[in-house]
């Protein structure tokens, strides 16, 4: 808040400053619109009666209303009121003038926000009406106007755009796909940890484990991001390159996920070890990269970031899931895998009783009577037989 240097007073300070004493001064957040306090009817008289007592009884015609309307409503507290502002005009005068000045201009602009005086409206119960002298600017249909129009249609039209009833089939066919893979909507075997207590469905989809899990094998055949996805699955696929020799792809590509998500202090030695191991001419695990793509990734080098090999990685990315990934689900070393996959079987321990099923919901000859029912013995079956008949 900046105050004047000279000898007129501030707009709606109450006092002047002195050229010699400030050029600038800090608020108090106290009165800031952002504490959302809410001003009371003692806080309001408070000021009032400071005012008044400031200004010897030679309030305005508002001002004098409001202190009167507020002097008959807590006439009760009045002497507090009085007292109490006494004690904070005793209070100011020990800042210093600059401090008392700020604090003033504060106090009355808070105020006026909060307590506004007659016939003005409340700024802050008041909705914000539309403006009256807002104009609409006219756009006129000139040549680049109808130049504008075509280009969006021609743009429209090469879109791709599907029918509704294929993105239907296609969110039923991902549904259907799925539906077995739910733990809510098909269960969970042998059982939900979350129920029983029971870990074993933790234990056997662990991400390393020696002999995975049926359904977790079927889920590699969804999707190649399914299969990359998992870390043992990405086991599986490099363990089936290395008989075919191409495992340097799915080498290649690991390592670039190592350099996005490694440590900042290491990107160049990382973005260095990739280039020499399959990027030279003479590497070990030589890459097969296009033209374009290896340019790119050599100028990249040149200034090493994490984000190096992203060009070089999904181009490798897509080859393997063109060409590797379809020889693997074909393999006989997938289907010796899906095989031997481990099929759980269900616990039949149910945690609360309230979760256990009613088989029949009449009573049944093969369901057990309940404890302290009747059990009809067949001679008193049999005396009951007669009288039905009678």
């Amino acid at each position: 808040m900046r105050l004047p240097t000279g000898s007129r007073e501030a707009p709606s300070c109450p006092r002047a400053a002195e050229p010699s004493l400030f050029l600038y001064g800090l608020q108090t957040p106290y009165f800031w619109m952002s504490t959302k306090w809410l001003p009371t009817d003692l806080d309001y008289a408070i000021y009032l009666a400071k005012r008044n007592i400031c200004k010897q009884g030679e309030l305005s015609e508002p001002e004098k209303e409001d202190y009167n309307q507020l002097c008959k409503r807590i006439n009760h507290i009045w002497d507090f009121v009085v007292m109490q502002a006494r004690e904070q005009l005793r209070a100011a005068k020990q800042r210093r003038k600059g401090d008392r000045i700020v604090v003033e201009c504060q106090e009355q602009a808070y105020w006026l926000v909060n307590r506004p005086l007659g016939g003005v409206l409340n700024v802050r119960d008041q909705r914000p009406g539309l403006r009256s002298h807002s104009v609409t600017p006219i756009h006129l249909k000139n040549v680049d106007y109808y130049k504008q129009e075509i280009r969006y249609c021609h743009t429209a039209m090469g879109r791709t755009r599907i029918k509704s009833s294929l993105c239907l089939q296609g969110y039923l066919k991902f549904n259907e796909q799925y539906l077995s893979h739910d733990p809510i909507m098909s269960g969970c075997l042998p059982s939900n940890p979350w129920i029983t207590d029971d870990i074993t469905y933790w234990a056997m989809n662990a991400p390393r484990v020696t002999v995975p899990t049926k359904l977790r094998v079927e889920r590699w055949s969804f999707s190649f991001s399914e299969l990359m996805g998992d870390v043992l699955g990405r086991e599986q696929l490099l363990e089936f390159l290395k008989k075919e020799f191409s495992a340097e792809n799915l080498m290649f590509w690991e390592a670039c996920e190592e350099l996005r998500h490694g440590e900042a202090a290491h990107i160049a030695d990382a973005v260095d070890s990739i280039y020499q191991q399959f990027l030279v001419p003479s590497a070990t695990c030589w890459v097969n990269l296009d033209s374009k793509t290896m340019e790119h990734t050599l100028k990249g080098i040149e200034t090493p970031h994490r984000y190096t090999m992203d060009n070089a990685q999904m181009h490798i990315y897509t080859l393997m899931k063109k060409d590797s990934y379809p020889r693997f689900l074909k393999s006989d070393f997938y289907k010796k895998l899906l095989a031997e996959a481990l099929v759980p079987p269900e616990t039949k321990k149910r945690a609360f009783p309230f979760m256990w099923k009613l088989r029949h919901s009449s009573p049944s000859p093969a369901c057990p009577p309940l404890p302290g029912a009747h059990e009809v013995r067949p001679e008193e079956r049999s005396q009951a037989a007669p009288q039905e008949h009678g």
